[in-house]
């Protein structure tokens, strides 16, 4: 060292190594925060973690609506393949999320039964357990494809939204009701749930021998709180408000109890003044999610249109994608899994020349049922209908690439 070079202390290399240490873990934080990383070859990854994190390169979101932030809505634009991550499954609650002690949790069933019975959640997981990939959709879902002004800015989340997919572990209510010994006169069965609104449905006891259960489990895990736990009831292809979260009772009747919740609400207005009630089921629908707004095409050349099908009736069999605005449709591939109650992926190629194109689908499930145009809804509904908007829905792209929501602008 020459003689007139500075001297270092043994407190000046310390700090020096404690801020090139610093330099080091603030270069990976930064980079799992979505800044450009240096290369990786040349310097060791994070270590392993208790709990997993997505990249920090990706940020799906759900976007709270409602002016009590009652519901949240899945990104489902950001989303590929069939399942909805558990964090991002749409949420819906009426008097907030309740948070429930597991150990102190209990199920009564009662009514027309032979032995009423009080289960624990210990008690349900005794009995043979299933697990099934079902969609849930809220019966609201999709309103701004249905009425006359369609703002063109709104994504796939926040037009259809209020769906999402998992697979859900639980107890056949079957079972539950072979046990308690579900009587000959009972048609329909009271649901009710333990959170603040005290959230009861009607259901005809048919829906509990065909596929209904008692789910606690969701995507391998323990329910999430805004999806129920520490137990639900599920009802594959119903509107998600007859799936009652939060589970505390089920009575047996032999007619349904006209709750609140099934007639001041989720009860379809009709044109001729009527309305229909217990409308259960969600009728085969379809949506593009790519391209979708906010996306831009970046030029000429070949696309993939992707999106999703369901139907409360059982299996998709058949998805056309227009993309003349309905001139003319050409049937896309089904992704496998093609399951019951479940959505289903489709893709099309399509090349796009440069000019303005509407895109839409038109889903068919296996009971022949096909996916209306909004105008045939209208004149079956009449324009005041609040529920089950299963229309097609359209995307335009303009010539500039620019994709926005609605097939008329």
């Amino acid at each position: 060292m020459p003689d007139d070079a500075p001297s270092l202390s043994r407190r000046t290399l310390l700090a020096a190594a404690a801020g090139a240490a610093g330099a080091i873990v603030t270069g990976r934080e930064g980079a799992a925060q979505g800044q450009t990383p240096g290369d990786p070859t040349h310097t060791p990854g994070a270590r392993p973690t208790t709990v997993g994190r997505r990249s920090g390169f990706e940020h799906p979101e759900r976007l709270i609506s409602g002016s009590a932030g009652g519901s949240s809505r899945t990104p489902l634009q950001d989303l590929d393949g069939i399942l909805t991550p558990s964090d991002l499954h749409f949420e819906r609650h009426h008097a907030g999320i309740p948070r429930i002690d597991p150990s102190t949790w209990s199920l009564l069933i009662h009514g027309l039964v032979d032995r009423p019975t009080v289960f624990g959640l210990d008690d349900l997981k005794r009995f043979p357990t299933v697990s099934r990939l079902h969609f849930l959709e809220c019966s609201g879902n999709g309103g701004v494809a249905f009425y006359g002004e369609r703002p063109p800015d709104r994504s796939p989340q926040e037009v259809d939204g209020l769906l999402s997919t998992s697979e859900w572990i639980g107890v056949p209510l079957e079972i539950l009701f072979r046990e308690v010994g579900v009587q000959s006169s009972a048609t329909w069965f009271l649901a009710e749930g333990m959170d603040a609104a005290v959230m009861a449905r009607s259901i005809p006891v048919d829906k509990a021998f065909e596929d209904a259960m008692i789910a606690f489990g969701q995507n391998g895990e323990a329910l999430r709180p805004e999806q129920g736990y520490p137990a639900r009831l599920l009802l594959p292809g119903w509107e998600g408000n007859a799936n009652v979260k939060w589970i505390r009772r089920i009575e047996l009747s032999d007619r349904p109890f006209m709750t609140r919740d099934e007639t001041s609400k989720y009860t379809d207005p009709l044109k001729d003044g009527s309305a229909r009630i217990f409308s259960f089921v969600m009728d085969a629908k379809s949506l593009i999610t790519s391209p979708a707004y906010p996306e831009r095409l970046p030029g000429r050349g070949w696309y993939q249109i992707s999106g999703l099908a369901w139907s409360g009736r059982g299996r998709i069999t058949g998805v056309e994608v227009s993309v003349d605005g309905g001139g003319t449709w050409e049937d896309a591939t089904l992704q496998e899994p093609v399951l019951p109650k479940c959505t289903t992926r489709f893709r099309f190629p399509w090349q796009w020349e440069g000019d303005a194109a509407v895109l839409m689908s038109r889903a068919t499930d296996e009971t022949g049922y096909v996916q209306p145009p909004v105008a045939t809804l209208r004149d079956v509904r009449g324009p005041g209908t609040r529920y089950h908007y299963n229309s097609i829905r359209a995307w335009t792209v303009r010539s500039d690439g620019r994709v926005i929501f609605g097939g008329d602008r």
